[in-house]
């Protein structure tokens, strides 16, 4: 932009390229960020640069690690007989808040052949190596039409290796109302309904 700084266009330039992040949005980030001490936006940046150097994706469950350490796989107090399918790391963190307490495996992604992903494209091979201690596999993974043949793909190959595969309930949301609901989640929540 013209009459606008270098370093403070290339500012907005870069909260631009940030998702949810419009051109306004860019502009008032990159301008508080101007205004701010800089003893308040150091700290800010280098914890930027901190989680681009310092983190990585465990071996085991692949999911988010830090040094060389993997807060749920060393975490000895959680179940090991439960283990949560996920399709992205991103996904423990919503699960987390429900309090559940197994480990996690992330696929990297969901089979999806439009875009040429196939079984052999996700962390499915190290899935098979971890189900000695499992009891129950959930898979709880998107109700998208990848996520539901991800599922699909795993829950049979899964029953022949006599583990217990369950998956996330779908239905209508609390507090709903049915003049809100789409047909499809409604027929999902008829289709999963249980016995009380």
């Amino acid at each position: 932009m013209r009459g606008i700084p270098e370093s403070l266009n290339n500012l907005i330039h870069e909260f631009a390229k940030l998702p949810g992040i419009g051109k306004k949005t860019a502009e008032r980030l990159a301008i508080y960020i101007l205004k701010t001490n800089k003893d308040e936006v150091f700290p800010f940046s280098d914890a930027i640069i901190d989680v681009k150097n310092e983190i990585d994706f465990c071996e085991i469950c692949h999911s988010f690690m830090e040094k060389s350490k993997c807060v749920i796989c060393d975490d000895l107090s959680r179940d090991s007989k439960i283990l949560c399918i996920l399709k992205d790391p991103t996904d423990i963190f919503a699960i987390e808040k429900t309090g559940y307490n197994g480990i996690y495996h992330i696929l990297g992604g969901l089979i999806n052949p439009i875009d040429g992903i196939s079984p052999d494209d996700l962390n499915i091979e190290s899935l098979y190596s971890r189900l000695n201690t499992s009891q129950e596999v959930i898979l709880a993974l998107e109700p998208s039409s990848e996520g539901d043949a991800t599922t699909s793909f795993l829950a049979e190959d899964l029953k022949k290796r006599q583990i217990k595969v369950t998956r996330l309930a779908r239905g209508v949301p609390v507090g709903a109302s049915f003049d809100y609901v789409d047909e499809l989640t409604l027929t999902h929540s008829l289709n999963d309904r249980v016995e009380f």
